[in-house]
């Protein structure tokens, strides 16, 4: 893929510039003159300008072209815009204020196809209901099926959704390593400081002091996640704050899993008065129990997306480490099957 072009012979401007890229997790190409930039000019996604190098990339007529900011590190400048018309850049950029806005052109400049990726959240509707092992065989599945697929475990008390997959020890950053983040985030840079498997990348919690997630940090994950996935699982925990309501806004359905008996639909019908302040896109997976499925959609006006029924060697799975078996005949892999068709039909 073609690299964002930088053109300047100011060596100040030129390394905040790289400064900058690498906060976007972008390489670029340099031109310290205006006749070296020709080879690059049609082909980079983006051409980025300095306000000295403007007349004589004037002088030597590029063809016109999208996507050319012009840079300065001068303030209140009188001959910028028209160093700006001259070179046909769209916008003038100031530095330092405008270091953000050029993170987030840079990203984008240089993001991958776009996906268009789904996200879907899943919940647990009482303590202990499943809820993790639900979301990471939704992952794996997908991942199976050839999505491009990012599982986020949003619940810094459940353990790290690592361990549910068997990954553990697997290298890659946490969400401490992200919680700073905001703005535009690459996804091709997410995806490659985050443990992946095949098609399924990871973003887990460590084993430690585990504040809240910031909401930024939440939105630039499942923004970059929209543009570079196919598919986004979030486990959610059984709270709503300002960082799980983000992933509840983007969300296309949110699967809230409870016990059928008399103690996890009550839970579950609390657990509905907070998740319907951010989200009317509710459906109601059912696990087993003493109480019919119906009957507890039906108790909690929200509507069934499947059943799952109790499926041996799980549990022993997870204590040896391993992920969840998902063998295809299996209930856990064919409600996973189902729930993705039917996302996918939406």
């Amino acid at each position: 893929m073609h690299r964002p072009l930088v053109i300047t012979e100011d060596q100040e401007l030129l390394d905040d510039l790289l400064r900058i890229a690498a906060a976007a997790g972008v390489e670029l190409d340099v031109a310290h003159a205006a006749v070296h930039a020709r080879p690059y000019w049609r082909r980079a996604p983006l051409v980025v300008v300095g306000a000295d190098a403007a007349d004589a990339l004037a002088v030597s007529a590029p063809p016109p072209r999208q996507g050319v900011l012009l840079v300065t590190r001068v303030a209140d400048d009188p001959a910028v815009w028209r160093r700006c018309v001259a070179v046909g850049a769209h916008t003038v950029l100031e530095l330092p204020e405008a270091e953000r806005r050029l993170v987030d052109e840079f990203a984008e400049a240089s993001e991958p196809a776009v996906r268009a990726g789904r996200t879907l959240c899943v919940v647990g509707g009482s303590g202990g209901a499943g809820a993790s092992v639900l979301a990471a065989s939704l992952a794996l599945l997908g991942a199976r099926r050839g999505l491009r697929t990012l599982l986020v475990d949003a619940d810094p008390l459940g353990g790290g959704i690592d361990v549910v997959l068997g990954q553990e020890r697997a290298t890659g950053a946490r969400w401490p390593d992200v919680a700073e983040r905001e703005g535009r985030v690459s996804f091709a840079a997410l995806q490659e400081a985050l443990p992946t498997i095949g098609e399924l990348t990871v973003l887990s919690w460590h084993r430690g002091e585990s504040p809240p997630i910031p909401p930024e940090a939440m939105r630039a994950v499942l923004e970059a996640a929209h543009r570079g996935c196919d598919l986004v699982v979030v486990d959610l925990p059984r709270h709503v704050g300002p960082a799980e309501a983000e992933a509840l806004s983007r969300a296309v359905a949110t699967l809230l899993l409870v016990p059928a008996d008399v103690r996890g639909v009550l839970a579950a019908s609390q657990m509905l008065i907070e998740l319907r302040r951010h989200t009317s896109a509710l459906r109601v997976v059912v696990r087993d129990g003493s109480l019919r499925p119906d009957v507890v959609a039906t108790t909690l006006g929200v509507p069934s997306a499947g059943v799952l029924p109790s499926q041996r060697g799980v549990t022993d799975a997870l204590n040896r480490g391993d992920a969840p078996p998902l063998p295809p005949k299996s209930p856990l892999a064919r409600l996973c099957a189902e729930l993705l068709t039917t996302l996918a039909a939406e």
